[in-house]
């Protein structure tokens, strides 16, 4: 494949992407009323400003709550969400921010601006910005540009036009595992991505332990004397990664936005390491003649005077610039693992100096465009990941189809040479045998095997669990076949809607409740934002019960996972149930139990939803939702 032709066509298709996003954004704050906007998570409406307060890394955060006291709606923020700070739906916004956290009624937000003046009461909403698309444009820009050496050797197999080199290969014996619980094909992986010159991958179903063989690989690296950039596409996943790495003893520096950076790992936030450096009290006496020297300015009566004074701050900034540079690039030099998000990899702090190797972990979730903003950091790469789960979300079907949810570690999993640099693991350490069954059979060759400590494993396990007729079964299926609980349109732009599915899920919930499974241990999943809508709205007063769709729950687990799908019509239409990638995150979710609510006549319409059925007729405990009344 030549890289220059695709790098012209994924421009193409960004460019799609970006405009897609813009218009829908565009669309639904002129469309829509503000009760719509907050019905469906982008918008929150008339937020008291509560407090203003010394945020992490410096930031000014500014705390809210609802200014009617009716509790915080559900909504889509998340940490590292932008948003626009306004005073009304149509004016300017007064500042951006960035969403840290929510916690009962109230929310918390890093202010972009710190000297912004804040209204009394305001509303956030959700917004697209640039700096990522920027980011990804110059990545694919530079896949355009002539290369000589080892960067040219190095894109030639990644773009399958030379074969990849890999050392000599030692016996697995030889290695010293820091980790001498891991399963042989853990340790196949590592073995095979240690002797890869280019490029190795290690592909991890559900459950089968990847980020543990991503933290061994790294320290076995670290070992060698190589240092390494570490990368994932979301904050969430790269924060699970240094906690994991941090627990390992090793000596990582975490670059992003503070209000990104989870609790756990914000000590050896890049922030916050600049922030307790010995030179802080430099930095606070030039800061200090800064602030003094802009007063001066301020004050200066003469044209000669002013010019003096700017000459002065000038200089101090410069200083102060060069100072902050200095205590940054130490840190990061001095670094045995540097972590950042795909597309934070552009910071200028990681120009200067080469990794040896560059792992992406959750590749498979990741545009291709965003791993060639990190890619070219390093000597070589590995990949972590599974392409049998949900890809990265575009919004474009446009772009989608002409190949942007294609990632790059599906095109080399595909490629002539995917036998020979990537590893799948088979162990899973998750479900109980019968809940990964489907997975195994139809996506994975069948080669899924049930770790012995998960293999029979149920909720009655649990402390004070007691026996009832759903934690006593691993997989249950709950047939609506003929029982009359047809979907319904709800008002999200036909998402769908299953009120009788919903009073199943209210029940099972309840029973689970009263055998003390912990509201905590439960999800609810369900493919449709309105279905996720009702079913908050029956079963909301338990704050620690899960419901969302699948997209939510990925690379997560819980103890009990009960599945909506929702679809129930006589013209058999099942919509995007027949994406086995979602259905595959939906069904291996679950540790001890899995539920699964759905309408065997119309799943039946589709030939994979049909193998479901009959799997789940086999292998599940099966009733019929007439049994439940």
């Amino acid at each position: 494949m030549d890289r220059r032709p695709f790098a012209t066509e994924q421009l193409r298709l960004l460019r799609l992407e970006r405009d897609a996003e813009i218009a829908e954004a565009e669309r639904l704050l002129r469309t829509r009323s503000d009760a719509d906007l907050q019905a469906r998570g982008v918008s929150l409406l008339r937020l008291e400003v509560v407090d203003l307060e010394p945020g992490f890394g410096g930031r000014l955060h500014a705390v809210l709550r609802p200014s009617r006291g009716d509790g915080l709606p559900s909504h889509r923020f998340g940490p590292g969400s932008v948003i626009a700070v306004r005073q009304n739906r149509d004016d300017k916004p007064l500042c951006t921010a960035v969403f840290v956290r929510a916690r009962g009624d109230q929310i918390t937000i890093a202010l972009d601006d710190d000297e912004v003046d804040l209204p009394s009461l305001v509303r956030i909403d959700q917004i697209v910005t640039d700096v990522t698309y920027r980011r990804l444009d110059t990545a694919l820009r530079g896949l355009q540009r002539e290369q000589k050496g080892d960067e040219a050797r190095f894109l030639d197999v990644m773009f399958g036009e030379r074969d990849p080199v890999f050392a000599p290969k030692p016996p697995t014996e030889a290695i010293e595992w820091f980790d001498q619980s891991l399963d042989p094909t853990q340790r196949e992986a590592v073995a095979n991505a240690l002797r890869a010159e280019h490029v190795a991958l290690i592909h991890g179903p559900p459950g089968t332990g990847k980020t543990t063989a991503v933290v061994e690989l790294i320290r076995q690296c670290v070992a060698r004397g190589e240092r390494i950039l570490a990368c994932a596409p979301s904050n969430v996943a790269v924060d699970n990664l240094a906690e994991r790495l941090l627990r390992a003893g090793l000596k990582i520096v975490r670059l992003g936005h503070p209000a990104r950076v989870q609790a756990a790992v914000r000590d050896v936030s890049l922030s916050a390491l600049v922030q307790d450096a010995p030179e802080q009290k430099l930095l606070r006496d030039v800061r200090r003649e800064v602030d003094q020297g802009l007063r001066a300015v301020h004050r200066a009566k003469s044209r000669q005077d002013r010019f003096a004074a700017r000459s002065s701050v000038k200089a101090l900034r410069a200083e102060l610039r060069q100072l902050e540079g200095a205590i940054t690039k130490g840190f990061v030099d001095g670094a045995e693992v540097v972590l950042a998000t795909t597309t934070g990899a552009a910071n200028e702090l990681l120009f200067e100096r080469p990794f040896d190797r560059v792992v992406i972990d959750e590749a498979a979730q990741a545009l291709e465009a965003a791993c060639w903003i990190a890619l070219p950091r390093g000597k070589r790469t590995v990949l972590a990941g599974d392409h049998r789960q949900l890809p990265p979300t575009i919004q474009s079907p446009e772009a989608a189809d002409g190949g942007l949810a294609r990632t790059l570690f599906e095109r080399l999993m595909d490629s002539a040479h995917g036998t020979a640099i990537g590893r799948m693991l088979t162990v899973q350490y998750r479900m109980h045998e019968r809940i990964m069954g489907w997975s195994s059979a139809r996506l994975y060759g069948g080669q899924l095997q049930a770790a012995p400590a998960v293999r029979s494993h149920l909720l009655t396990d649990l402390p004070e669990v007691v026996h009832n007729e759903w934690t006593g079964e691993p997989l249950c299926f709950v047939d609506t076949a003929g029982c009359g609980h047809e979907e319904t349109v709800g008002d999200d732009e036909g998402s769908k809607s299953n009120p009788g599915e919903a009073e199943l899920v209210v029940r099972i919930v309840t029973a689970l409740r009263e055998a003390n499974v912990p509201a905590a241990a439960i999800a609810v999943i369900t493919p449709y934002n309105a279905q996720v809508q009702l079913l908050r709205s029956r079963l909301g007063g338990d704050v620690e019960l899960e419901i969302g769709t699948v997209d939510g729950l990925q690379g997560r687990e819980k103890e009990a996972v009960i599945v909506s799908l929702v679809r129930s019509n006589e013209q058999g239409e099942v919509g995007f149930l027949a994406e086995l990638r979602r259905l595959n995150v939906a069904l291996t979710r679950a540790r001890r139990h899995l539920t699964v609510i759905g309408d065997s006549a119309t799943l039946a319409h589709d030939r994979d939803l049909c193998g479901l059925v009959e799997h789940l007729q086999q292998h599940a405990c099966y009733r019929s939702a007439f049994e439940l009344g």
